[in-house]
């Protein structure tokens, strides 16, 4: 079978770049080991993935399962100790859920990947705002 890019197909495409973008830009700037050019192609590839899935009739939660498993070696890769704690673990997950958001936009639920992007920058942010008034190491 032969995919065509319609618009929506398009519009998948583009706002799973530009919510992994919205993600990154936080990382970015706080300089974390991932940030904008990474969250944008994980989230992008997440929901061409999914776009091709379902464009294939291929069982779209074994294509979900192996995103998992694959953005899980990308996010171990940002994780490594460093004397007695260990740092990049929030930027793996972030990376995760930039999957999920990606693999979201890809099955057209545009409403849940905006919001769950919204929710997951709150938590980030609040992070930074946590560690500046002693609250969080």
């Amino acid at each position: 079978m032969q995919t065509a890019l319609t618009v929506e197909t398009f519009l998948s495409l583009i706002l799973a770049v530009a919510l992994g973008a919205v993600v990154g830009v936080e990382r970015e700037i706080t300089h974390k080991p991932a940030g904008l050019r990474t969250h944008m192609l994980v989230s992008l590839g997440s929901c061409l993935f999914t776009i091709v899935s379902v464009g294939f009739s291929v069982e779209p939660a074994r294509i979900a399962a192996g995103i998992v498993a694959g953005i899980g070696f990308i996010g171990a890769g940002t994780i490594w100790a460093e004397k007695d704690k260990v740092k990049g673990i929030t930027t793996a997950a972030s990376l995760w859920a930039t999957a999920a958001i990606g693999l979201t936009a890809g099955i057209g639920d545009y409403p849940l990947a905006a919001v769950v992007t919204f929710l997951v920058v709150i938590i980030l942010v609040s992070g930074s705002v946590l560690r500046k008034i002693g609250l969080e190491k």
